[in-house]
């Protein structure tokens, strides 16, 4: 083994607060493995969780694995050293049970890299049982997991405080065949194994049946934490190598009710819940112990019913408050104060769309006038700067549109230019730009998504209209990137065969020409109505009827309001 990388993952680990390292011998071992590197995996929340859920059970050890720094990842090419865990330096193939927690499609890519450096089998159907069990958790897990179906022996399908207990508890007879296992685990709700279905496809390359075999569910239920104070999702690894190296982060919320159509976290995460305040003052006060900032996580901070008495307790303690972004319509001065107050020079909108047809479409539910006053709030408010969300390529969007789009960013610059003249300090207005791609479980999913050349044909426009406007910038998502998250997002079990092209630098185009697959195919074709989805074996709650009424709402412009308590539209709260 590298001495090199040895050194470096110990030095690592030393730098941490609130590790679990634990004694091998006489328990459980999984490996958690995320798909990206150390400052990508401390930074996500949803892995920080699993790994304390895993290493809270006595009888289970619980070590991290990442993809390696690309420094990294050269010396393991190198000295020929396979991929070790962080905390005991174990290689891969030690462990029991893999488990890999995905939350972005676009990470696909480095799984073929990640296998072959844990000397480990790519495809399930190569693995025995003297491999370890490989499991797929996470976001990817039950939004659509058919694109990893050939590679992994089960899903969790939904989150981790409820499918986990009943599926530690069998995975103490790993020492069952793997058939027989893989059949045990299939009974547990929210277990999917994909092995037990067979996947037939039309003769126009749709899919056109999956059908369970030997007892498995015809679909499989999403699980789902029915009371959020019961459980806890905080910042328990402190490290500097993170995005939030400044701060400990607390989940306040999980879901949203306002319907964005677009939105597969507003929709896979119903129905939204909150956690009460007082439940989250002793994580508040955990968080404080390590910093001073408390980063507040949620799909809609600003809608948290209890706020304001949430920040002001974070003040009392003098702590300060972090957020990404705000929803406009449910802005108060009492929030921008308390956000000025914590040091944050710049916050974010998200108008989504320029011209009020398109927010009509998507259901944003907010107007030109809600816009500007929020821009208005935070300059008023002591923002230096400000960040706005816009998507392109949204369905039935035209040259009006994006017209539109830079006649709002000129009106925001206006109203923040006025507010910023009295304080003699004029900040930076950055628009991030970013290719709108139809999402699994969301109304606009039978939409199709722009070609790379019209998405580009706009970005050029915007990025000519912002030009002439000072102190603004704009920042677009690669049109590349998007592309590719939209066809591994909407794949099926074919889409397998492109993963180890990908990962050895093929583009996309000829990846797919190489494994006989055409990329429009799932990327820029409109589904009908009665199209099967590869996604829909897992049974998200939410009822196919309600998302379909949805889409043709969007394409007649008509909005549906917040759902609410015990609402029963969608299926979920039935």
């Amino acid at each position: 083994m590298s001495r090199h990388l040895i050194s470096h993952a110990k030095s690592r680990l030393e730098k941490e607060k609130g590790s679990q390292p634990k004694p091998w011998g006489g328990r459980l071992t999984i490996a958690l493995v995320f798909p990206n590197t150390y400052y990508q995996a401390m930074s996500n929340l949803g892995f920080q969780t699993v790994y304390h859920l895993l290493n809270s059970h006595d009888d289970i050890l619980c070590e991290r694995f990442f993809l390696p720094d690309p420094a990294d990842l050269k010396e393991h090419e190198k000295t020929g050293t396979a991929l070790f865990s962080l905390e005991s330096q174990r290689p891969l193939a030690d462990f029991d049970v893999v488990a890999f927690s995905i939350c972005f499609e676009n990470d696909y890519v480095h799984l073929p890299t990640l296998f072959r450096l844990g000397r480990l089998p790519f495809y399930a159907s190569e693995r025995g049982d003297s491999h370890p069990l490989i499991i797929c958790g996470g976001v990817c897990a039950f939004l659509n997991p058919e694109p990893l179906a050939d590679i992994m022996d089960l899903f969790a399908v939904g989150e981790g405080e409820v499918i986990l207990p009943p599926l530690l508890e069998q995975l103490t007879r790993l020492e069952l065949p793997r058939g027989e296992l893989l059949r045990t685990l299939a009974a547990i709700p929210g277990v999917y194994v994909p092995s037990l279905y067979e996947v037939t496809y039309g003769e126009d390359g749709s899919l056109a049946a999956i059908v369970p075999q030997a007892g498995a569910p015809p679909q499989v239920p999403r699980q789902w934490v029915r009371e959020l104070d019961t459980s806890e999702s905080r910042s328990y690894v402190h490290t500097q190598d993170t995005a939030f190296a400044d701060m400990s982060l607390v989940e306040i919320s999980r879901g949203c009710s306002r319907g964005c159509r677009f939105c597969a976290a507003g929709f896979i995460y119903l129905p939204a819940r909150e956690r009460s305040l007082q439940s989250l003052l002793p994580q508040i006060e955990q968080g404080l112990c390590e910093h001073r900032k408390i980063g507040l996580v949620g799909a809609a901070v600003s809608d948290y019913s209890a706020i304001d008495d949430l920040n002001r307790e974070i003040f009392e303690r003098e702590g300060q408050v972090s957020v990404a972004s705000l929803r406009m319509d449910s802005l108060t001065a009492d929030e921008v104060h308390a956000l000025r107050e914590s040091g944050h020079r710049t916050l974010a909108l998200a108008p989504e769309a320029g011209s009020q047809r398109l927010r009509d479409l998507i259901n944003k539910g907010i107007d030109e006038e809600q816009i500007l006053a929020a821009a208005r709030l935070l300059a008023a408010g002591g923002i230096l700067n400000l960040k706005l969300y816009f998507l392109i390529g949204l369905p039935t969007e035209a040259q009006d549109d994006i017209d539109e789009l830079l006649q709002l960013t000129m009106k925001v610059r206006e109203v923040w230019v006025e507010e910023q003249k009295q304080t003699g300090r004029l900040g930076t207005l950055t628009l991030s730009v970013n290719p709108f791609i139809p999402k699994p479980f969301t109304p606009l999913q039978w939409a199709a998504m722009d070609s790379a050349r019209e998405l580009e044909k706009k970005m050029k426009l915007i990025r000519a209209g912002i030009a002439r406007l000072p102190n603004c910038e704009v920042i677009f998502e690669s049109v590349r990137s998007a592309v590719l998250q939209a066809f591994l997002a909407r794949g099926d079990r074919r889409v397998t065969a492109v993963l180890p092209l990908l990962a050895e630098g093929m583009n996309l185009k000829a990846a797919c020409r190489q494994a006989g697959l055409d990329p429009d195919f799932y990327v820029t074709r409109e589904r009908d109505e009665g199209e099967l989805f590869p996604w829909e074996i897992i049974d998200n709650g939410v009822r196919r009827d309600y998302l379909w009424s949805e889409y043709r709402r969007a394409v007649q412009g008509q909005l549906t309001p917040p759902c609410f308590p015990g609402c029963r539209r969608c299926g979920v709260c039935s």
